[in-house]
């Protein structure tokens, strides 16, 4: 009844969490299987930012790229900070499929 669904997985700014939301009920609706951020540090979530959380959370993410066949950059009036950045390299080196919200120059 139902084909294989994809998984994907969201990178960008967790300052942009309304569009993390919107983009993974939107993926969902679309059949993917939509892997996100477990913690939004831009927009509050302050356990991000004791000892050692962030870097193992970066690291986390990119074990969550490994998962997927692509990622879906949350591109949000262009912006991509260091951290997508370093998740866009390694997503492309992994050969993954990568999708902007907005588009790329």
């Amino acid at each position: 009844m139902y084909k294989d669904f994809p998984i994907i997985t969201l990178c960008g700014s967790t300052r942009f969490k309304d569009e993390f939301l919107r983009i993974q009920k939107e993926l969902t609706l679309e059949g993917w299987i939509v892997i996100s951020v477990g913690l939004f540090g831009h927009s509050g979530d302050n356990e991000v930012w004791t000892e050692d959380t962030k870097e193992m959370l970066d690291y986390m993410h990119k074990r969550k790229i490994d998962l997927a066949e692509a990622i879906y950059v949350i591109n949000v009036g262009g912006y991509i900070g260091s951290s997508t950045r370093s998740e866009i390299e390694y997503a492309k080196a992994h050969e993954k499929k990568i999708i902007y919200l907005e588009p790329v120059e």
